[in-house]
């Protein structure tokens, strides 16, 4: 079980023909630490031809690497935005004799 405040954040390297491999969650606190850590990866992971990409990174870590520069240099993933006329946190209900869309 994570502590409170330490939210996984999914690291994945990606080859130059576009595969991807899952290294591995870290699940350390959002601080200058983990964002020196991610960035030496990140160099090292360019050096042999590859890219360092964050998946689900916690709204803490991703507005630490906005503002030291490192979101562009670790490819964080965009969040996904909801479809047109949806909202956050609604999920449809259909009953039984609903038309179809």
């Amino acid at each position: 079980m994570q502590p409170a405040g330490e939210t996984p954040v999914t690291v994945v390297l990606v080859a130059e023909d576009g595969s991807e491999v899952v290294v591995g969650q870290v699940g350390a606190r959002a601080d200058l630490a983990l964002v020196d850590a991610l960035a030496r990866a990140a160099l090292t992971a360019r050096r042999c031809g590859l890219a360092l990409r964050l998946r689900d990174p916690s709204d803490e870590l991703r507005g630490l690497l906005e503002l030291v520069g490192l979101a562009s240099v670790l490819a964080v993933e965009p969040r996904g935005e909801p479809e047109l006329r949806e909202q956050l946190r609604v999920e449809e209900v259909v009953e039984p004799g609903d038309a179809p869309v």
